[in-house]
């Protein structure tokens, strides 16, 4: 089975930028199957544009824009690709990158087809230093990465623990309809006490009811963002915002960028 050396992806490359510990790559999907192969190191990789199906030992993931895979180091996969344009950002960490932090290299292991909104924003905002800072965004693309490891041990952890039947019933619906929802018809739908499901909220979703609908409405804006063919009013109707000055205002608020200008990164594939 061939072994994918440090900063070697299939596809055409856009730009790779190079840090310390850390590669970050951009490109273009060209294969129309990859075989079954692994990485030398940890890495994600985040789906920007049109759709991929991956293949592991535990799972097939038919990967869409937004979606984030993270493989450890040796995990074995294959790609078989699409009929449309896909572009995905790669995020791969050596060795040395968890040893400079005191972080256990195993923090996170297998491979995971990751849901988490809030995790893909912190993605989506390592993608965005990388490209408006490029090789000085060191020190925010850490520590964007120190909190997406802390947020997955924390699901890790979880994992182990016994849920109540509510959380899964609630986060698919948030998940479907993010805004279609009363409190006392959430908490209907778990046959849980609106004041026990507000409280107890954040020790499943490690946010509040109101952050995480925001960060679910605000991801899916963003993986929206590179489709052309959707305005910023369409983007806004399509997420559940109120309008499209609701949606520019959420949504600078989470990136401080306007979602234009978050575009025109998304779609700049030229190297700095």
């Amino acid at each position: 089975m061939k072994c994918s050396k440090a900063g070697q992806f299939y596809g055409k490359t856009n730009e790779t930028v190079f840090l310390d510990g850390l590669i970050l790559n951009d490109a273009d999907y060209l294969h129309d199957r990859v075989d079954w192969h692994y990485h030398e190191n940890a890495y994600f990789t985040f789906i920007l544009q049109g759709s991929v199906l991956e293949g592991n030992k535990k799972a097939i993931n038919e990967c869409t824009a937004g979606s984030l895979l993270f493989h450890h180091w040796q995990d074995a996969h294959y790609n078989v690709g699409s009929k449309e344009f896909t572009r995905g950002f790669h995020v791969e960490i050596k060795p040395s990158w968890f040893a400079a932090f005191d972080i256990p290299a195993t923090v996170t292991e297998g491979s995971l087809n990751i849901a988490d909104p809030a995790v893909k924003i912190l993605m989506y905002s390592i993608f965005k230093e990388t490209k408006l800072a490029g090789k000085a965004g060191q020190l925010a693309i850490d520590a964007l990465l120190i909190e997406i490891f802390g947020l997955l041990s924390k699901a890790t952890k979880d994992a182990g623990k016994r849920k109540p039947q509510w959380v899964n019933k609630v986060k698919d619906a948030l998940h479907a309809a993010p805004d279609s929802w009363q409190l006392i018809d959430l908490a209907r739908l778990g046959n849980i006490h609106p004041v026990h499901l507000s409280r107890d909220f954040p020790k499943y979703f490690h946010a509040t009811l109101g952050d995480y609908i925001r960060s679910i409405k605000i991801q899916r804006a963003l993986s929206l963002l590179p489709n052309k063919d959707l305005s910023l009013t369409d983007i806004a109707i399509e997420c559940d915002f109120a309008d499209q000055s609701h949606f520019i205002r959420s949504f600078k608020a989470s990136q401080q960028l306007t979602p234009l200008r978050y575009r025109k990164l998304l779609l700049k594939k030229e190297p700095r």
